[in-house]
């Protein structure tokens, strides 16, 4: 079958949006692999799929993959991508998009600017509900990696995140020690694993290593996830400018626990194409 989509990113988090409103296909998780493969497929962090509701309230339904073809809860720059495309494929004419996912709802806000803001909703903390294993809650957790304590703050955006406080992003230890984390069996689920430097308490550095896809250029959930870490940990404001190695977040959360985590940035599409699945 011959599938139309679009190639996008946000701040070099990259996507396969494919409109399953107008057209119709099934993907397998082998397929999803060889899509996202770079060299021998079309290549991204996650696909993405705009379906329709199955909720008469909300506007569309927005499913994510990730590159292994897992599917995955929530992702933040892939939901600001999701509003553009559903927009400028004249899906919806409205500026403001509400989206069933996996774990509820987002409310997305399309500004004349082409910044997309995306409400994400409450932060979950309760440790069952992330899921991370923890006698009680806490703003910080001690985790045992390979004869080593690693101090850890535990949220979940609609998708399990661990976040660290470290003094350098440039030489944090990404690549051997997210990994480590992300499949610890204290995260039952798995987790994404997020690498934060404090420049002051309204910017910071942040690098993520995605559960199922590796370090990314940015990861809107997790973004959110470090601000509200840096929250709870009484070292950051309420509006916060998040630098990622593909560009920069916007993020604020007034800190009540039924507060949404609101997040603005932009989204850019690359190119159209065709294939066969």
């Amino acid at each position: 079958m011959l599938v139309r989509f679009t190639k996008m990113h946000g701040l070099g988090n990259d996507f396969m949006v494919v409109d399953l409103v107008t057209q119709r296909i099934r993907l397998s998780e082998d397929k999803v692999r060889k899509l996202a493969d770079r060299h021998l497929g079309i290549g991204f962090d996650q696909l993405l799929l705009v379906e329709p509701p199955t909720n008469p309230e909300m506007d569309f339904r927005y499913r994510i993959y990730n590159a292994d073809g897992s599917e995955v809860e929530h992702c933040g720059n892939g939901a600001r991508c999701f509003a553009r495309f559903v927009r400028d494929k004249r899906l919806t004419n409205k500026d403001v998009i509400a989206v069933e996912t996996a774990n509820g709802k987002a409310i997305l806000t399309i500004f004349p600017d082409n910044q997309v803001e995306v409400d994400m909703g409450a932060p979950e903390l309760l440790p069952k509900a992330v899921p991370f294993v923890a006698q009680e809650q806490s703003a910080v957790y001690s985790v045992d990696v390979e004869s080593q304590h690693v101090d850890i703050s535990v949220v979940s955006m609609g998708n399990p995140h661990g976040v660290l406080v470290i003094d350098d992003t440039d030489s944090a230890p990404v690549e051997t020690l997210g990994p480590l984390l992300e499949a610890h069996t204290r995260f039952p689920a798995k987790a994404n694993i997020g690498f934060m430097q404090i420049l002051s308490s309204t910017e910071v550095k942040l690098r993520v290593y995605e559960r199922g896809a590796g370090e990314t250029m940015a990861c809107g959930t997790g973004a959110c996830a470090a601000v509200v870490a840096g929250r709870l940990r009484g070292i950051l404001d309420e509006n916060v400018k998040v630098h990622l190695p593909g560009g920069d977040l916007q993020v604020s959360w007034k800190g009540g626990e039924k507060d949404s985590v609101m997040m603005t940035g932009p989204a850019a599409t690359v190119f159209e194409g065709q294939v066969f699945i």
